[in-house]
């Protein structure tokens, strides 16, 4: 067996298309998903550790008990959990790849975008 991880907003419409994307580029059999509302803003500002520490013990379940592969963060189209425009968004989302790829640095680390088709890109 083979896992990735999914740190991906809790919205229901990113689910298919980023698991899609993450079996296909890391010849996965699974996808761990780890759901937050925005979560590029919880882990690019990092507003609050204990939510930070939420992600990062889910996560660590993740690479540590089912070897995971890689790691994506994702952020998206019309997020309201995190309420910003686009640019400010991937600010975040190159912020929280910098940071997890410090917290696993034996891991693959990647950002994706979901645009408004819901079409998945690395970035």
């Amino acid at each position: 067996m083979s896992f990735c991880t999914a740190i991906n907003c809790m919205d229901g419409r990113t689910q298919l298309p980023v698991i899609e994307f993450l079996k296909e580029r890391f010849e996965a059999e699974y996808v761990d998903s780890i759901t937050e509302p925005g979560p590029v803003r919880l882990l690019g500002d990092q507003p609050t550790r204990r939510s930070v520490q939420s992600i990062l013990d889910r996560v660590n379940i993740s690479v540590d008990k089912h070897k995971s592969k890689a790691i994506a963060i994702v952020a998206h189209y019309d997020c309201t959990g995190n309420l910003v425009e686009k640019e400010t968004q991937l600010e975040q989302l190159a912020t929280a790849v910098t940071y997890l790829k410090r917290e696993y640095p034996n891991v693959t680390v990647t950002g994706l975008w979901v645009d408004d088709n819901w079409k998945v890109t690395e970035v």
